[in-house]
């Protein structure tokens, strides 16, 4: 099985690729539009992308991308706990400016305020990237993994200075087909409902409480389309061929202007 991952090797990414397919053939790619690019492309059977982090929420970059670029299904999830260092070439040295995957930038926002307060922070494509980038330059740090550290000989100066100790990140499996059922699935879609005219969204919901389907997550995002128009994302409880949320499926078809299933998947243990 060949299996795309946010790399270079060592980020968390090949983390949660890792925890889901230990025999895969890896592939590191330089960015989440990569990862889907191999997989539509043929050239990965399936791929991780970063979607959710329990400090900064949503990965933007993810949802846009399923929402708007592909068609392949979500095959799975993963939660990687994320524990972030400051890394640089040698101990005691000055830090003028931090380097890292935005996200890890945000998730230590804390730490940077308040020990690295001059320091300039700088977004690279991944944690990896932020390293190697680190240890070719003289009073420079980055904020990566401890195997990062490890791989490249550089020292850390500090761990675990993400602002809270119990961050976890959520990873999705991408592929051309989604799971089979479990009986401890759930299902992702998206949609967007007629926006000039009161109680559409609560219709949609409805929908799902009247047959007891428990909703796990839902955010919006902007369609790229009209202002004001957006997105809605759910995740719900069951697998889209159980017959209360193949129903549910089937009336949102009528009370939505675009609907896309995502897929269904095992969830991952709390």
């Amino acid at each position: 099985m060949r299996f795309c991952h946010l790399g270079p090797p060592g980020t968390f990414g090949e983390s949660a690729a890792f925890a889901w397919a230990p025999d895969a053939e890896f592939l590191p790619v330089q960015s989440h539009a990569a990862v889907v690019a191999a997989v539509d492309g043929g050239a990965a059977d399936a791929g991780v992308l970063a979607i959710e982090n329990s400090i900064e929420g949503s990965v933007s970059e993810t949802l846009d991308l399923l929402i708007h670029d592909t068609g392949l299904a979500l095959a799975g999830e993963v939660i990687v706990p994320v524990e972030h260092c400051l890394i640089a070439r040698e101990l005691g040295g000055r830090v003028d400016i931090v380097y890292s995957h935005p996200q890890a930038l945000a998730q230590c926002r804390k730490y940077l305020e308040r020990e690295l307060p001059a320091a300039r922070v700088e977004a690279t494509l991944s944690t990896v990237a932020g390293v190697e980038r680190a240890l070719g330059e003289p009073a420079a740090a980055a904020i990566g993994s401890a195997r990062a550290a490890a791989r490249f000989s550089a020292q850390v100066l500090a761990r675990g200075i993400q602002d809270r100790a119990d961050n976890v990140t959520r990873f999705v499996i991408v592929a051309r087909h989604d799971a089979e059922p479990t009986g401890r699935d759930k299902t992702s879609l998206a949609f967007k409902t007629a926006h000039d005219r009161p109680g559409t969204l609560v219709d949609v919901l409805a929908e799902l409480a009247s047959r007891g389907l428990n909703l796990t997550k839902i955010e919006s995002r902007p369609s790229r389309g009209a202002l004001g128009v957006y997105v809605f994302l759910l995740d719900l409880e069951g697998h889209r061929r159980h017959p209360a949320v193949a129903q549910a499926l089937e009336r949102l078809s009528d009370k939505t202007s675009w609907l896309k299933v995502f897929g269904s998947y095992p969830r991952a243990p709390a």
